[in-house]
């Protein structure tokens, strides 16, 4: 039987598999993000956390197989598949055909996307910090397309309509959680 991986050994094949700071920075603040929607939530705050922790886990050395090579390692070391399938189906339409079913797919599919642009907001403010990132700051640097330009503003869109929620209250949320991991993600800033 498959048992729940705790959050070393997440972090560990995590760390097996991506060396790129940037990534291990995203990789944290997704789970942040995750852990925060699973307490608004009444979640499992440690899955959720874990899911948004290891959801790139292939995206470094299998970037032509994103999530499907994902699904591989996952499946080697025994994850349930209740956890795989979270995994996989944050690319849904963009890498995968899995399509978010659970709450805590659709807010990583959400999510995923919008912690790059909060991050960047956050980065090119005088303080460079998350703690002090206001929706309204998101918002404005949304409108711009050429900022963080890699930022795929449709996913983000298309994740806050199958959430039911407001593209506004989905940014607060990824600001939230952001701020609960400020340190890590390498945005404490100079407050």
């Amino acid at each position: 039987m498959n048992t729940e991986p705790t959050r070393e050994e997440a972090f560990a094949l995590l760390s097996k598999y991506t060396k790129n700071d940037g990534l291990i920075r995203h990789a944290h603040a997704v789970e942040g993000v995750m852990r925060y929607m699973a307490r608004k939530h009444g979640e499992d705050e440690e899955k959720w956390g874990i899911i948004g922790l290891v959801h790139d886990l292939d995206y470094e050395m299998y970037p032509d197989r994103h999530c499907s090579k994902s699904r591989e390692i996952l499946e080697e070391k025994n994850w349930p598949e209740e956890y795989i399938h979270g995994v996989v189906s944050h690319g849904w339409g963009i890498c995968s055909d899995v399509q978010p079913e659970h709450l805590m797919e659709k807010i990583l599919f959400a999510v995923d996307e919008l912690t790059g642009l909060v991050a960047t907001t956050a980065l090119v403010r005088p303080s460079k910090s998350v703690l002090d990132t206001e929706v309204k700051s998101v918002k404005k640097k949304w409108k711009d397309k050429r900022f963080a330009a890699g930022v795929d503003r449709s996913i983000i869109e298309k994740g806050a309509e199958i959430l039911g929620v407001e593209i506004q209250e989905l940014i607060s949320d990824t600001i939230q959680g952001m701020r609960e991991v400020a340190e890590e993600i390498g945005l404490k800033g100079n407050l």
